[in-house]
């Protein structure tokens, strides 16, 4: 029988529910090299050791798959699956609001088969013993390798209970000595996350695009850009398997979504037309499916977008990248579209109509609870090269836009969003984003009748966890911080039925500085605090030049109650 070993990569623990918590992990190898037989099924180990602080005397153990086609990654959703066996076992029901400790190991199993071939869960059960005799091997791996420790969700089915996340994006790798310093927020990131200086422990963290630098420096420059399978498997091998980054994702469920640099810089569905463009997306999206998609929740077939739950209080993810046309039409912004193009047919909704569905259906369930759209483009503020009122010939003002790269280019999906909003009455729309490399918040004022006047919504910008190069982008003075303010004007019209509408907004608290922000929801006081940190774990400031003192920023959003 093969000898037990710890995963390669992971334990990561990805959606997690008030009964269940879904676990990754990449198969261990038997060297230091990153390929695995082809000769050899990898098969993974999971047992339960404590719950609730308890140690168990009956570890409920499975076995689970990994798969060639994912990259010899896996998943094992505890509380739900019963693993390969077909003979009886059960289910280990997980319960709301507790800690669990989980270890994770890896073996490997003979197979004969050609690798095309797919071997029967049932057959490579027959080959494999009872999983509870390998506890007290897993007991005896290195945790920093083969540990998980966790909390499931509250129960928040009766009203919304407080809510903690953390929120980020932008990981850039780092260059020479320096890819070290890419790796360094995430130690202080746990640490806040565990809950420090009276703030709660933190539910999960957002990781909103950028997890990887497929194009290290920009995609027409052909040095550090990965265009091979092996290069963009070797991204998410130094991302992943980096100290404080492992440590983190093994003990904080993690919700992750795409944005441009997990294929290349500015990435739209249009260049999928070159073939040289084609390769490189198909390699891409193989990888981002097998290290991120594979873990989340799977709610829409193999579409990248998802939505979830936690404490009661709604999340749809977006992929704004796999779906995002322009050019259709040249110098027209009327025909891009950001989450795919329109349906054709009632019974194939695009990305867009399932959103709007579900806005409303969280608002007819839920009431004025705060609804999170989780977007790695920014919803606002704008580039100030991008505003509404920009001058320039019909020509340039299209190109600015495009160029902005977010949602500037794509006023035909913001108007339908808006329009839906204000036509639903959809109460405390909350956009989370990342991508600019300045953290921010921003307030969206609707007007043109009562009903929109009524309702709330904020952006909150997140960005970024590490980059290098604030000379180059991310300037504050780049972005729009009043959209009615002379020389920044950026108020945005859209129609509700006939009736002429239009969104205005503020953004304050700018910061260029690499971070994370804490997210905090207080539904007694029907607001939301943001407080950005930075990569020495201490909340940033503001100000503070010269030697003077800085003030420390946060940002209280004041919601409708609910």
């Amino acid at each position: 029988m093969s000898q037990l070993r710890p995963a390669q990569l992971g334990p990561l623990v990805g959606h997690t529910t008030t009964k269940t918590a879904r676990i990754w992990i990449r198969g261990g190898t038997e060297s230091e090299s990153a390929t695995l037989d082809p000769q050899r099924r990898t098969v993974g180990v999971i047992a339960v050791f404590e719950e609730g602080g308890k140690r168990l005397r009956a570890k409920p153990a499975y076995y689970f798959r990994l798969r060639r086609e994912y990259d010899r990654t896996g998943t094992f959703t505890l509380g739900e699956e019963l693993g390969l066996q077909e003979r009886p076992r059960d289910l280990w029901p997980l319960k709301p609001n507790t800690e669990y400790l989980v270890r994770v190991g890896t073996l490997s199993v003979d197979d004969p088969h050609p690798e095309g071939e797919s071997l029967d869960s049932s057959v490579l059960d027959q080959r494999l013993p009872d999983p509870k005799v390998w506890i007290t091997e897993l007991e005896g791996l290195d945790a920093e390798q083969a540990e998980a420790r966790f909390r499931t969700f509250p129960d928040g089915n009766t009203a919304a209970e407080n809510l903690s996340f953390m929120l980020g994006s932008c990981r850039y790798p780092g260059l020479l000595w320096r890819t070290r310093h890419a790796d360094a927020i995430f130690g202080p990131m746990l640490e806040e996350a565990r809950g420090r200086d009276g703030r709660p422990p933190a539910n999960f963290s957002l990781m909103v695009g950028d997890q990887i630098y497929a194009d290290r420096f920009n995609r027409h420059i052909p040095l550090g850009l990965a265009d091979t399978f092996a290069e963009f498997q070797e991204r998410y091998h130094a991302a992943f398997s980096s100290a404080n980054m492992r440590r983190l994702l093994r003990h904080l469920p993690t919700y992750m979504i795409l944005d441009d640099h997990e294929i290349e810089d500015n990435w739209t569905q249009d260049r999928i037309r070159s073939a040289d463009s084609r390769q490189v997306f198909n390699l891409a999206i193989h990888t981002y499916m097998s290290y991120q998609w594979v873990h989340g929740p799977s709610c829409f077939g193999n579409r990248l977008y998802y939505n979830f739950e936690c404490a009661g209080l709604p999340f749809f993810v977006l992929d704004t990248r796999t779906q995002r046309y322009m050019d259709d039409v040249a110098k027209d912004l009327s025909d891009n579209h950001l989450l795919g193009r329109p349906s054709l047919d009632p019974g194939e909704p695009s990305q867009l109509e399932l959103l709007l569905s579900w806005l409303s259906s969280c608002q007819q369930k839920l009431g004025d609870r705060p609804k999170f759209i989780v977007t790695s483009s920014v919803f606002a503020p704008n580039p100030i090269a991008a505003r509404t009122k920009r001058q320039g010939s019909p020509e340039q003002v299209v190109q600015w836009k495009e160029d902005s790269d977010s949602w500037p280019a794509f006023p035909e999906t913001r108007s339908k969003i808006l329009s839906h909003i204000v036509a639903g009455g959809i109460q405390n729309v909350v956009f989370l984003s990342g991508d600019i490399h300045c953290a921010n918040v921003a307030k969206i004022e609707l007007s043109g009748s009562p009903a929109a006047k009524k309702l709330r919504s904020f952006s909150i910008t997140s960005s970024a966890f590490y980059w290098p190069f604030p000379f180059a982008d991310g300037d504050p003075s780049n972005f729009v911080h009043d959209s009615r303010a002379s020389g920044q004007e950026d108020g945005f019209e859209f129609q509700v039925g006939t009736a002429p509408h239009e969104m205005h907004y503020k953004a304050w608290n700018f910061t260029q500085d690499d971070n994370f922000c804490r997210v905090d929801v207080d539904p007694d006081q029907h607001r939301i605090v943001v407080t950005p940190f930075g990569s020495d774990g201490k909340v940033i400031e503001k100000g503070g030049w010269f030697g003077s003192a800085g003030e420390p920023i946060e940002s209280v959003l004041e919601l409708a109650p609910w």
